[in-house]
C-alpha cells in the first residue's frame, strides 16, 4: 500500500518513479559498488559505513572503501565526530546536478511552475487534513491511541514523503529562478581579458 501510494503522489506531482522510488533500481542487476555508490548519493541524513552496507546489500569491508573513494574524490564528507563515523553526501553538488538535470529535461519552465505548485499544494493539504505545520507534528500524531495500525503506517509514509516534498520545493524552485543560468551552453567560456 505505501509504495502505491508514493508512486500515486510522485506521479501527481510530476516526479518519476525513479525519482520517487529508487528501489527499482536496486533491483536491477547492479555490483555492490554500483548499490553503495547510489545508496550513498541518496543520503538525506548522515549514515554509517554498516547502514549503507546493509541498504546495499553488500558487505562492510568492499563498502567502506568505495565510500573512502567517494570521500577522496569529493561526493562523499565523512563525519568522526560522534561514537560512529558517518557519510553523507555534499547537498549542495546534489541539488546544483538536480536543477541542472531539471533545466536540461525536457520540461519547460511553465511545467516546472505547475509541478511546485502541486507539490506546495499536497503539502497544504496535508496541513489541513492532520491539523499539522510540520512532517514531525504529523509523526507526533502517532501517539494518539485511537489510531489503527494501518493509519500509523500511513502517517508515517506520508511524512517521510513530505520530507522529500520539502527538498524537492526547495530544487525546484532553486531551477525555476535560475532557468537562464542553467541553460546548457553549446560553447567553452572565455575568459574575459
Amino acid at each position: 500500500m505505501a509504495s502505491t501510494y508514493i508512486k500515486t503522489q510522485a506521479e501527481r506531482c510530476g516526479m518519476t518513479e525513479d525519482e520517487s522510488n529508487s528501489e527499482g533500481l536496486m533491483d536491477r542487476q547492479t555490483t555492490g559498488e554500483d548499490r553503495v555508490r547510489m545508496t550513498a548519493r541518496q543520503l538525506s541524513e548522515p549514515r554509517t559505513a554498516n547502514w549503507i552496507a546493509s541498504e546495499a546489500d553488500w558487505s562492510h569491508e568492499p563498502t567502506k572503501r568505495v565510500l573512502e573513494r567517494l570521500v577522496d574524490d569529493g561526493i562523499l564528507h565523512r563525519d568522526e565526530g560522534g561514537t560512529h563515523t558517518t557519510y553523507y553526501p555534499d547537498y549542495r553538488r546534489q541539488a546544483m546536478q538536480e536543477a541542472m538535470r531539471l533545466r536540461d529535461s525536457e520540461h519547460t519552465v511553465e511545467e516546472l511552475t505547475d509541478r511546485l505548485a502541486d507539490m506546495k499544494t499536497q503539502i497544504r493539504d496535508w496541513e489541513d487534513e492532520f491539523g499539522v505545520e510540520s512532517p514531525n507534528q504529523l509523526r507526533g500524531t502517532l501517539a494518539d491511541e485511537s489510531l489503527d495500525a494501518d493509519e500509523e503506517d500511513r502517517r508515517r509514509e506520508i511524512a517521510r514523503e513530505w520530507e522529500h516534498l520539502q527538498r524537492r520545493i526547495q530544487i525546484v524552485g532553486f531551477a525555476i529562478r535560475e532557468w537562464d543560468f542553467l541553460t546548457p551552453t553549446t560553447e567553452p567560456a572565455q575568459a574575459s581579458s
